[in-house]
């Protein structure tokens, strides 16, 4: 398989860019150039293999993609949360509730 530089180029955008707006959604702040990249590039596979499964297709062009990407990247960010746990509403409730007693 060829890639042309441009190609990658473009992928590599609409990986940082997916990346980066699926860091302000969920987190309130981006991770980085890398972590954003890279987030944002395992969301355009999980997007662009999830999205059509349950056909949904939002067309073609660069800004599906980065769509694609974008709710592809939300849902890797929230499964990552959801395996990982403890920085979430339950640890600062905790600490909360263990303040008032």
């Amino acid at each position: 398989m060829f890639l042309s530089s441009e190609s990658l180029l473009i992928i590599l955008l609409v990986g940082l860019v997916a990346g980066w707006l699926a860091g302000q959604i969920v987190q309130g702040t981006g991770f980085g150039l890398i972590g954003d990249l890279l987030i944002g590039v395992i969301g355009a596979f999980i997007g662009g293999w999830l999205l059509p499964q349950l056909g949904i297709h939002l067309g073609s062009g660069t800004i599906s993609a980065i769509v694609d990407a974008t709710v592809g990247a939300l849902i890797f960010l929230l499964i990552a949360r959801l395996v990982r746990g403890g920085n979430g509403w339950r640890a600062r409730l905790g600490r909360s509730w263990n303040k008032r007693w």
